[in-house]
């Protein structure tokens, strides 16, 4: 694994795993990738399409059991050894593309796949800052959680009042938060990544990939609300 070192904010000569970060995103577009090849599937397989989308219980399961594992998996994946965090991760990765399929059910392709594009950019670019800046983001944190359960708070709402102004708002917000997430958790990792040992760095790279891989699919899912067709 490469290592190198660089100044922190206060001056200190800290090391960093480039190496390290590269598995990270690594295995965070292996489980995007995953995701859409599952989506894709989903409904190029008529049985299949109508076992998920045909019965409401069957699509909420998924749901719950998606969130169910998500939470796991953030609470236990560095306890785990590294082959059933990796298991796990794409486990999730291909869950969450079968309840992602609805969006080609909602949105045209040539919308889903600008949008992707787009999405795919600004979170680079905000990512790539999180790496690079020395600011402490860590003051961040706090404000962006609240931000997250103000949008949890909003859609939940929003499913009873169905107003497309608040969700037009929740969307913009949520742009903000997820984008800001993305630094800050990019931040995050590069600091674990640095201080892990050895023999867990596998299991912090899923973690890592794990959280990139969340800010990514809801940034992506935000700005689709603003500027995806539908069909």
């Amino acid at each position: 694994m490469q290592d190198g070192y660089e100044m922190d904010r206060t001056g200190t000569l800290v090391r960093t795993r480039t190496g390290a970060m590269a598995g990270v995103y690594g295995w965070m577009a292996a489980g995007l990738a995953l995701s859409m090849v599952t989506a894709q599937l989903t409904l190029g397989i008529p049985n299949v399409a109508q076992l998920v989308f045909g019965n409401m219980f069957v699509f909420y399961g998924l749901l719950f059991a998606e969130l169910g594992l998500v939470l796991y998996l953030s609470a236990r994946v560095m306890t785990m050894t590294t082959g059933m965090a990796k298991a796990g991760f794409l486990a999730y990765a291909a869950l969450n593309g079968v309840t992602l399929s609805v969006i080609f059910r909602a949105y045209t392709a040539d919308s889903i796949a600008s949008v992707f594009f787009i999405t795919s950019g600004m979170f680079a670019a905000t990512s790539a800052y999180g790496y690079v800046t020395k600011r402490d983001l860590t003051g961040f944190g706090s404000f962006l959680f609240m931000g997250l359960i103000g949008i949890v708070i909003a859609s939940v709402v929003n499913i009873f009042m169905n107003s497309e102004m608040l969700q037009w708002v929740v969307s913009v917000i949520g742009v903000f938060v997820f984008a800001g997430l993305a630094a800050y958790d990019t931040q995050k990792i590069k600091a674990i990544m640095a201080e892990v040992d050895e023999a867990r760095q596998g299991n912090a790279a899923i973690l890592g990939a794990l959280r990139l891989y969340l800010d990514f699919v809801n940034l992506f899912l935000m700005m689709l609300r603003l500027f995806g067709r539908r069909r």
